[in-house]
């Protein structure tokens, strides 16, 4: 049972860290190559990682994808998506100006020879197999590849995570202090009651046992007339 559990543990943070890396935003420093607008066919698998993966009347649904090519420092390409995730959708970006920020792509493209880089803010995952990209958030243009970038928002989001994770483990061990120590205490004094009158009634019983069988001996020691 220790392997189960551990396992499950294990699991359990590998899916955590997994959700908080696919949600959370990134910043890539690249070079935009070009803008496009495809026509993309979604499939049960990569539909979830789409904003509008259920527009359509066919089973796979078919519709336009806004995509902002790119190129990282050392020459690696980067495609990502440009895709509204409008005011209810998940991750909470509230990103409703996809038009614009594809202006503001097609004008930072520029060439190998000339380069203007950018911070390109995002969160997802880039995955070929399953044709899936990270979605773009804002864009703005820096000055070099050498741009020093904080994630202040990943730094509130995860110590505001961390002060109410901890939160809950204090109220959990109040509570388990107060009401279920206290109750699992009473369940084993109740128990021990129960073996205490047990052992008793077995000793009572034993002692009849005796009795009678001493009574059944002083039979057996009479003679017959």
């Amino acid at each position: 049972m220790r392997y189960v559990k551990w396992t499950f543990r294990i699991l359990l943070v590998i899916l955590v860290l997994a959700f908080l890396h696919y949600n959370l935003p990134q910043h890539d420093v690249v070079r935009i190559t070009s803008t496009e607008v495809i026509r993309m066919d979604f499939t049960r698998f990569n539909r979830f990682f789409f904003a509008q993966a259920d527009q359509g009347t066919t089973e796979n649904p078919t519709r336009d994808i806004r995509l902002i090519n790119a190129v990282r420092p050392n020459g690696r390409v980067i495609v990502y998506r440009n895709e509204d995730t409008g005011v209810f959708g998940w991750p909470p970006y509230f990103k409703v100006d996809s038009s614009n920020l594809q202006a503001e792509a097609a004008d930072l493209i520029s060439t190998r020879d000339n380069p203007q880089w950018t911070v390109v803010t995002h969160y997802g995952w880039r995955n070929e197999f399953l044709t899936i990209f990270p979605n773009a958030i804002a864009i703005r243009p820096v000055d070099s590849p050498d741009v020093r970038i904080i994630p202040w928002v990943n730094i509130v989001i995860l110590t505001v995570l961390a002060l109410v994770l901890f939160m809950i483990r204090r109220m959990w061990l109040q509570f388990r202090e107060r009401t279920i120590d206290p109750a699992l205490e009473n369940v084993s004094d109740a128990w021990d009651r129960v073996d205490q009158h047990a052992d008793a009634a077995g000793q009572q019983a034993r002692g009849v046992w005796a009795r009678f069988r001493a009574w059944l001996n002083t039979w057996r020691g009479k003679p017959r007339r």
